[in-house]
């Protein structure tokens, strides 16, 4: 069983009020966020359109934060550098994208930042294992992207173990989909150690002391995780 090297909360900026936008970023990054989750969809590999470029731009003026950028779009190289140069600090990209991904992996890393390889509820981990020694990050999707508010699947849960057991401590295995207060910690045993999370943040009450709460239900999930392996 792969150790949990450190648990991260991400909220994700989909379900923001993008109103008061920097308001609410820095109320999640003084609540102790590691990083920001950015979504951006093209209304063609997923139904709905969300975050350009210039948005990211106005994000990373506003933040130190690592912009965790998932690209939920049919041509991920095309545009992977404009968001890179907007100051995104990891792509993800799709498996079900790409015909050649290995190759895609290498241009992604030129560019300087961390890569990831993000699949659907649908896509068997055997999609990635093939890539998987070559990335940084193993995105997990929970839910069908595309929309916010979703229930999380838990039949996800065996790939989340499978693709653990193949990573190493260096690595992130990041969970996106429905995660909150009841289902962050089935996300960790199952190994996940990066957690994405939107609506359970920013629609809460007080979306710093959500992302504290998440923390916690993480923190515990993962201790509890150690202890039954020792």
């Amino acid at each position: 069983m792969r150790d949990i090297q450190q648990v991260r909360i991400a909220p994700s900026l989909l379900d923001a009020d993008f109103g008061r936008l920097a308001e609410q970023i820095a109320e999640v990054e003084a609540a102790g966020a590691d990083l920001l989750h950015l979504d951006v969809m093209d209304g063609h590999f997923v139904p709905n359109l969300s975050l350009g470029v210039p948005v990211v731009a106005s994000i990373a003026a506003c933040t130190d934060l690592l912009l965790d950028t998932h690209l939920m779009i049919s041509d991920p190289a095309r545009y992977a550098p404009a968001f890179v140069e907007a100051g995104s600090g990891s792509i993800t990209f799709h498996i079900e994208t790409s015909e050649q991904p290995l190759e895609l992996v290498q241009q992604l890393r030129e560019l300087g930042v961390k890569v990831g390889v993000a699949l659907n509820p649908g896509t068997p981990a055997e999609a990635v294992l093939e890539i998987v020694s070559e990335v940084d990050i193993v995105l997990v999707m929970t839910v069908w992207p595309g929309f916010g508010g979703q229930a999380f699947m838990n039949e996800c849960l065996s790939k989340i173990t499978t693709i653990a057991e193949r990573l190493g401590p260096e690595q992130w295995l990041e969970v996106d989909g429905g995660l909150n207060l009841e289902t962050v910690p089935r996300a960790v045993a199952a190994g996940a150690d990066t957690l994405v999370a939107g609506s359970a943040i920013f629609n809460s009450a007080n979306a710093a002391t959500a992302v504290e709460e998440l923390r916690r239900a993480a923190t515990e999930a993962a201790r509890t995780r150690l202890e039954q392996r020792t």
